[in-house]
């Protein structure tokens, strides 16, 4: 919202027709009829929200809050009922929410944490008489708002019997249903109770006997788990720790050279096969040299030039020699390979241990430790049930009466009569109510509808339904203009103010946001003018029309202007008298 620069007061109790108009003076003020988004609509959703806990329109909570400032929010009204004067003060970022009565703040544990306390707010909703749902209805009318011919029909209901006192069967309905429920529940306690005792030896013997098989159970388990420790100390104290370890360490190395054997003979039986291929490589080569010594080709036998047979002998005479270098090369790796094996010789039999591994050796003492702190402690576990089945055990049979119940199955029986009295749709009381105060509101809605000039036939049946028609056609609302509807929302809002203020209190405030501007003909705007200078004139009556029509200006008694400049909003202290 714009207002947050400086805190803004406005005086609902003036007693004239006052014009509410913006200027945003950041769109160009009065020179380019900028009249939008001026705040306008901010005092009734203020309004609102102090006195309800939320905006009329439909704005979240948290955007209440100027969005250049982001906190520090705070509405406060002040008005005087019964000669007391009240005040609340609603705010968000930080929440508040605080009630006084005559400057004594009044305390029903509310939850400052939160902000918010329905205690609180129940006791200011019973102070102002009417519900939300009942203030856009009667005090705040707003073109954002959904009307009342326009919400569901359970809806439409619920604000019709409030406003014709059938809510307060409701009310009283309400409170009998929650003295039922409570009855009912103490009645289904006190039959429990009885169908307890009754099957108490029974209940009680099977719980004493299933405990006992728990029991039974639990010793079992205690007594396996203590044979358990014990074989096991047992077993690890047969266990020479000294010769273990020495185990280890033989086992230790039998591994080792166990793996060095396996490395060693992959390596000797590379070596023989590299050995057999170079001997084989020498054999080859002599017979070729042979050859060629002849002066034959070793491959086609062909006789060889000079230059060709002296090229090939020195080529093969080489290759021997190298191939027989490779030949000793081998046979004396062959050689330092054997002496590696010997020297390792027989593994012998694997060393035998009784722990996997040398660290679980090293925590012999450890585990055998643990085993007897473990032993120890099962041995002091006591039986859980125990003493469950020797409570049970001493519990007896009651006596059982049937007074209580037989009174309160009584009372139950006068409250459901009683409940249905007040809530049948066919019981006199509720026929009864209807018939005295539904006439009157359809007379109001009729002597409206004729001031502000629509044609139509409005009418609330029986069954608190509406019936719309004009010249004998039965409508919707929405089959009604733009125009039409808004006069209809204005004289039905008029005929339940009647009805209310005759059944329940005077209502000083009203405040009619656009609702002129929006689609009404000037004989629409002419006519519900003239409702409202009479009622504001006759009734004294603090009426704010906020609009956007200058041509109003001259119609009213006073101006309220609502001033934009620099993103912030500010009212006149004082409305403008034009009359």
């Amino acid at each position: 919202m714009s207002v947050g620069n400086s805190a803004q007061s406005i005086n609902f109790a003036n007693k004239n027709l006052v014009l509410v108009i913006g200027e945003n003076m950041d769109l160009g003020g009065d020179d380019a009829g900028a009249r939008n988004g001026t705040g306008k609509t901010t005092i009734v959703n203020a309004l609102s929200y102090v006195l309800f806990g939320e905006p009329l329109t439909q704005i979240r909570r948290d955007n209440l809050v100027n969005k250049t400032n982001e906190k520090n929010m705070l509405v406060s009204v002040k008005f005087t009922k019964n000669n007391i004067e009240y005040t609340i003060e609603r705010g968000r970022k930080p929440q508040i929410f605080k009630f006084y009565a005559n400057n004594i703040e009044q305390d029903f544990e509310s939850n400052e944490a939160q902000g918010e306390n329905r205690e609180t707010q129940q006791e200011i909703n019973k102070l102002i008489g009417m519900t939300h749902a009942m203030f856009k209805n009667i005090v705040a009318l707003n073109t954002y708002t959904q009307p009342f011919l326009a919400t569901k029909q359970a809806e439409q209901r619920e604000i019709i019997e409030q406003l014709l006192g059938i809510t307060l069967l409701s009310q009283k309905a309400d409170l009998l249903k929650e003295k039922m429920r409570v009855a009912k529940q103490q009645l289904t306690e006190e039959k429990y109770k009885i169908d307890s005792q009754m099957a108490a030896n029974e209940k009680i013997q099977e719980s004493i006997e299933s405990l006992q098989l728990r029991s039974s159970a639990w010793q079992t388990q205690k007594d396996d788990d203590k044979e358990k420790f014990e074989g096991a100390i047992k077993e690890l104290e047969k266990v020479d720790i000294k010769k273990e370890l020495e185990a280890h360490k033989k086992l230790q190395t039998h591994n080792e050279n166990y793996l060095k054997l396996l490395s060693l003979n992959k390596e000797k039986a590379y070596h023989e096969d590299s050995f057999t291929k170079a001997q084989a490589n020498v054999t080859k080569t002599e017979n070729d040299l042979e050859y060629a010594q002849q002066a034959k080709c070793p491959t086609c036998e062909q006789a060889l030039h000079d230059e060709k047979h002296k090229q090939l002998t020195e080529k093969l005479t080489n290759t021997l020699v190298e191939s027989k270098t490779d030949v000793e090369k081998l046979k004396t790796d062959l050689a330092k390979i054997q002496q590696d094996i010997d020297i390792i010789g027989d593994l012998g039999q694997t060393p035998d241990t009784y722990y996997d591994s040398i660290d679980e050796a090293y925590n012999h003492k450890g585990s055998l430790k643990d085993l007897k702190r473990q032993l120890e402690q099962t041995d002091k576990k006591q039986d859980p049930y125990a003493e469950q089945i020797e409570d049970l055990t001493k519990k007896a049979i009651q006596k059982i009466d049937y007074t209580q119940v037989n009174d309160m199955e009584d009372l139950h029986r006068h409250q459901e009569f009683l409940y249905k009295l007040l809530t049948a749709k066919d019981s006199f009381i509720r026929t009864r109510i209807i018939e005295q105060n539904l006439t009157y509101l359809n007379q109001r809605l009729a002597f409206f509808l004729g001031k502000v000039k629509l044609p139509h036939t409005v009418t609330f049946q029986s069954d608190l339904s509406v019936r719309i028609e004009e010249l004998g056609r039965e409508l919707d609302f929405d089959n009604l203009s733009r125009g039409e509807r808004n006069r209809l929302i204005l004289s039905l809002s008029w005929a339940f103010r009647d009805v209310w203020e005759g059944l329940y209190q005077q209502i000083n405030l009203l405040f009619i946001d656009e609702l002129i501007d929006a689609g009404m003909d000037i004989s629409g705007v002419e006519s519900s003018m003239a409702v409202l200078k009479e009622m504001s004139r006759t009734q004294q009556k603090n009426i704010f029309l906020i609009s956007h029509k200058d041509e109003l200006v001259s119609r009213v008694n006073s101006v309220l202007k609502v001033v934009k400049e620099n993103g912030f909003t500010n009212y006149a202290n004082d409305v403008e008298i034009i009359v």
